[in-house]
C-alpha cells in the first residue's frame, strides 16, 4: 500500500490522522481538497444558469410556493379594493373617460368571468372615490393601509425564501410596508395613465404638441413594451424592499422580474383559453363561477411573482457559492439588521445550513 492511499484511509473527517498512523502520511483527499478550494465550485459547473434553474424548481417544492401564493392571494382580496380606491381616486382627477379606458383594459387582460368581478369592483368604487374633502383623503390614506397587508404578507413570505428571519424592528419594518406601497400604488397610476394615453386622448396631445399622427401610431404599440418594462420595475422594487437581505443594491429590473412577468403573461394566456374552451366553471359554481375564475387568477399571479422572487433568491445564493462560500453556511446574503433576532435565531444562523440543494 503506498504512502497516499494509507494516508487517505488513515485520515478522519477532521483532517487528523488516526492513532498508529505516521503524521507525514497525512495528504488531503483530493475530491476534497477540490471542495474546499475557492474557485471549485466555479470550475465544477458547467452551466452556472443551469444549476440556478435546478435548484429554484426543488426550492418552489422546498418553500411551499403554492401555500404561500393561496396565503397572498387571501391578501390579495383585502388588499385589492382598497388599492383600486386609490387608485380610482387619482385617475378620477382626469376625468371619467381615464376609468373607462382602465375598464376598457381591464376586459382585454383579465380572464374570462374574472373581468365582471373586477369591472363592477371599479364601477362601485367610482362612486365613492374622490379627493375632494379631508373624510375623502382620510379614506384614501385608510385605503392606503389596508392595501399594505398585502406588502407585509409578501414581506414574510420574502424572507422565508431567502432563509433569513426578520431581524427589523416594527419601527423599521412599517415605513418600509407603507412607503413600498405607496411607492407600487404611484408605479401602478403611471401604468394606468399609459394605458389610458391612447386612441383620441394620444391624437389631441400629439396635434397640440405638433407631432404629428405618426408618433402617436408609434407610440400606440411601444406603449406595450413600456408598460410590461414598468411591471417589471414594480416586481424588482418588491424584491429588493421586502426581505431583510442585502443585495448587491437595487436594480430596476431583474433576471426574477422579467421571468415572473414571462410565466405570469403565458399562465394567464393559457387559463384564458381553458375558461373559455374546456372549463366547466359555471356548471359546477354556478352564480359563484366569476369569483372563483377570479381567485385562480390571481393564485397564478402570486405564484409567478414568488418564482421570480426564488429565482433571484438562487442567484444570490449562486453568486455566494461562485465567490468561495461553502455550500453549507447559512445565511448565503447578509441581512438588513438582526436586532430582532432571538437568541436561537442568532445561533441558527451562526450553524451550518442544509446542503447544496443540487446534490443527492
Amino acid at each position: 500500500m503506498s504512502d497516499h492511499q494509507s494516508g487517505v484511509r488513515g485520515a478522519t473527517p477532521e483532517g487528523k490522522s488516526r492513532p498508529g498512523r505516521h503524521r507525514s502520511a497525512e495528504r488531503p483527499e483530493p475530491a476534497r481538497k477540490e471542495r474546499e478550494t475557492p474557485g471549485a465550485p466555479e470550475r465544477a459547473r458547467e452551466s452556472s444558469w443551469g444549476a440556478v434553474l435546478k435548484r429554484t424548481l426543488k426550492e418552489y417544492k422546498r418553500d411551499e410556493l403554492p401555500d404561500r401564493a393561496a396565503a397572498l392571494t387571501y391578501y390579495s382580496v383585502l388588499a385589492l379594493f382598497p388599492a383600486l380606491l386609490v387608485l380610482i381616486s387619482v385617475l378620477g382627477i382626469a376625468g371619467k373617460s381615464a376609468t373607462r379606458s382602465v375598464l376598457d383594459n381591464i376586459k382585454k387582460l383579465a380572464p374570462g368571468s374574472a373581468r365582471d368581478v373586477l369591472t363592477d369592483a371599479v364601477t362601485q368604487l367610482q362612486g365613492s372615490a374622490g379627493l375632494g374633502s379631508v373624510l375623502a383623503v382620510v379614506g384614501v390614506l385608510a385605503a392606503l393601509w389596508s392595501a399594505s397587508g398585502y406588502v407585509a404578507a409578501f414581506i414574510r413570505t420574502s424572507n422565508a425564501v431567502y432563509d433569513m428571519p426578520e431581524g427589523r424592528p416594527v419601527w423599521k419594518v412599517l415605513p418600509v410596508r407603507v412607503g413600498l406601497t405607496l411607492a407600487l400604488l404611484i408605479l401602478a397610476c403611471v401604468s394606468a395613465l399609459i394605458v389610458i394615453f391612447t386612441g383620441a386622448l394620444a391624437r389631441q396631445v400629439g396635434t397640440g404638441l405638433g407631432i404629428g399622427s405618426t408618433a402617436v401610431t408609434v407610440w400606440s404599440i411601444a406603449k406595450w413594451p413600456v408598460l410590461v418594462l414598468l411591471v417589471a420595475v414594480m416586481l424588482a422594487l418588491l424584491y429588493w424592499a421586502a426581505p431583510n437581505a442585502k443585495g448587491r443594491g437595487f436594480r430596476w429590473v431583474t433576471l426574477g422580474s422579467l421571468l415572473a412577468l414571462v410565466i405570469w403573461m403565458a399562465a394567464s394566456a393559457g387559463f384564458a383559453v381553458y375558461v373559455a374552451n374546456f372549463g366547466s366553471y359555471n356548471k359546477t359554481y354556478g352564480t359563484l363561477a366569476g369569483v372563483i375564475i377570479f381567485l385562480i387568477w390571481l393564485w397564478i399571479t402570486n405564484l409567478a411573482i414568488l418564482l421570480g422572487l426564488e429565482f433571484d433568491a438562487e442567484t444570490a445564493r449562486e453568486r455566494a457559492i461562485a465567490s468561495g462560500r461553502p455550500y453549507r453556511e447559512e445565511p448565503y446574503v447578509e441581512p438588513r439588521d438582526t436586532r430582532k433576532w432571538s437568541e436561537e435565531e442568532t445561533r441558527s444562523m451562526g450553524e451550518t445550513g442544509p446542503a447544496d440543494p443540487r446534490e443527492p
